[in-house]
């Protein structure tokens, strides 16, 4: 693997900087949204520094099609909006259908290959593919007002019940078991490390006790709870966790597999079927691809 100069990789929170695995791993950039000055400041000088921007937002919308909250709309906005008046084609701007930590989590992935030798535009498009290998869920006192991911009323009659907690997979397969029951959360068939954030009411240390072994994880690293979990999930009772590939070796052998095309419309790389910097299709005349299935890495990969 060879390096360059990495592209900066921006979030929207500093709650969404995961701890490096390496020393090699840069920094996350956390950018600005106080105000437009400061946000157009902060992304111009990104430019100037890196050459490229790829930034994460959270572009979550309940599974009845709702729009985003409020505060994620905002964040969105301004995004786009500093991109426009910059006029810039140099800032990739990548709406993630992740709860927080699993955003989290995917921003250090691409933090990790930012040092590799990817040109910008194949590390941006590569986003939605190793989105696909992350399990995102999280453990809930209560789903009453879990809207991202289909509750049946009978869960959330249950959820009324003293003691009831409800093991949540938001990502890449939605599913809601209840704690006791004989289901269990469909896992990963290839090795990945646990990232796990207790909210302010954690309901129990199930994730860790119980989760952790049962799949098999390769480590687990305890993260301060990103301030959106509590509204993402419906609930402060809660135990957030994010499992994902973690060595960088693996990630650059899964992206690099994949085969490279130029876009038709700013002629930077992609993989995939969309560009991640100006969005364009692969082809015009093509029709869209749907996202990859998830191809089964062996457990012990590293």
């Amino acid at each position: 693997m060879g390096c360059s100069v990495p592209t900066a990789i921006a979030v929207t929170s500093p709650d969404l900087v995961l701890p490096p695995n390496d020393r090699q791993t840069p920094p996350a950039v956390v950018q600005p949204q106080d105000t437009l000055e400061g946000s157009l400041l902060g992304m111009h000088a990104l430019i100037e520094q890196h050459g490229y921007v790829i930034a994460l937002y959270s572009a979550s919308a309940g599974n009845d099609g709702s729009p985003p909250v409020p505060s994620e709309k905002s964040v969105a906005q301004r995004l786009h909006t500093v991109r426009s008046v910059l006029e810039s084609d140099r800032i990739a701007l990548l709406g993630i259908d992740l709860p927080p930590l699993g955003i989290a989590l995917l921003a250090q992935q691409l933090r990790q290959l930012s040092v590799c030798d990817f040109s910008p535009g194949v590390l941006a498009s590569s986003a939605r593919l190793l989105a696909h290998y992350i399990y995102a869920g999280a453990l809930l006192g209560s789903v009453t007002k879990l809207d991202r991911v289909r509750v049946s009323l009978k869960s959330h009659a249950k959820s009324w019940m003293p003691g009831a907690q409800f093991a949540v997979l938001a990502n890449p397969k939605p599913q809601l078991v209840r704690l006791g029951q004989e289901e269990q959360l469909a896992g990963p068939e290839f090795g990945t490390r646990l990232v796990v954030a207790n909210g302010p009411q954690p309901p129990s240390d199930w994730v860790t006790s119980t989760l952790a072994p049962a799949w098999q994880v390769q480590g687990v690293a305890t993260v301060p709870p990103p301030a959106e979990s509590s509204r993402w999930w419906g609930t402060g009772k809660l135990v957030e966790f994010a499992a994902g590939l973690h060595d960088v070796s693996v990630l650059y052998q899964l992206v690099s597999s994949v085969r490279r095309e130029t876009c038709h419309w700013c002629e930077l790389e992609l993989i995939g079927d969309r560009c991640g910097f100006c969005a364009a299709p692969l082809s015009v005349s093509s029709p869209a691809v749907p996202p990859p299935t998830a191809r089964a890495l062996p457990r012990g990969a590293t």
